[in-house]
């Protein structure tokens, strides 16, 4: 196995300080052949900026989370530019609103979303959207911008995806397809046109049964695979064909 691409990663975070070296050159070895690192924050922007320095199949997302929006200070939108000229940095991820929380007041919420995908816009990248319990909101600036990119951890009805998918975006599943109440995710499973699915981990949180509970990493994406296949009639293998190439296509690399 040398297919999995794992589209929403966090390898910056503070759940991997102990082993993150060992564990990111073992991932090789254990079938992934590319990753991306989404970002929160400029700090963490920089970490995934240095970790797809280091590691040739890790690729770099850079933006501002809509939890972190409030402490974000100064002139965020040019040192954001200047890292997006970075040939590493594929995507402005991941951005968008959070509701469940509201860490950030959902004005500047809005605001900081709309600066992004304006900006992603001017660049030619995709963005990675972050919606949670905020699916008219998200839905509005997306039809009013129509960028490119994926809807991460997707979490709306079939409904809401057809509508992403009018826009052109992919949608993106992970662990969550795996838990026991995984009823909105797997319809969505099961209406995504083969060309716009993408797989993913958004570790270390969101692991799969029959880790939950356990740190995730993008070595565990084979058994989102394995359900994902059981609802769209094809095997975990060939799920991890068709999201590798979606995600090439989507993210413009090589891997």
């Amino acid at each position: 196995m040398n297919n999995i691409y794992d589209s929403h990663a966090h390898y910056d975070s503070e759940a991997f300080d102990e082993d993150r070296e060992d564990l990111i050159a073992s991932l090789p070895s254990k079938g992934v052949c590319g990753l991306i690192n989404c970002a929160s924050d400029m700090k963490t922007a920089e970490k995934c900026l240095e970790l797809s320095a280091e590691y040739s199949f890790i690729y770099a997302a850079c933006g501002v989370h809509p939890h972190e929006a409030a402490e974000c200070r100064g002139n965020y939108l040019d040192e954001l530019k200047a890292m997006c000229d970075n040939p590493k940095c594929v995507a402005i991820g991941e951005i968008g609103l959070d509701y469940h929380y509201d860490f950030s007041p959902r004005d500047l919420q809005l605001k900081f979303f709309e600066e992004q995908i304006i900006l992603a816009n001017e660049m030619n990248l995709p963005i990675i959207v972050h919606d949670r319990e905020a699916h008219e909101d998200t839905m509005n600036l997306l039809k009013k911008y129509k960028p490119a990119g994926v809807v991460h951890c997707f979490s709306g009805s079939a409904e809401m995806a057809k509508e992403v998918l009018k826009l052109g975006m992919y949608i993106g599943l992970g662990g969550a397809c795996t838990f026991k109440n995984a009823k909105k995710p797997l319809e969505v499973a099961a209406i995504v046109p083969e060309g716009k699915l993408l797989i993913e981990t958004d570790c270390p949180y969101m692991t799969p049964v029959p880790f939950r509970g356990q740190r995730n990493d993008s070595s565990f994406i084979p058994y989102t695979a394995q359900i994902l296949a059981s609802v769209r009639g094809c095997t975990a293998d060939e799920i991890l064909d068709i999201t590798r190439k979606n995600a090439n296509t989507l993210f413009k690399t090589e891997l």
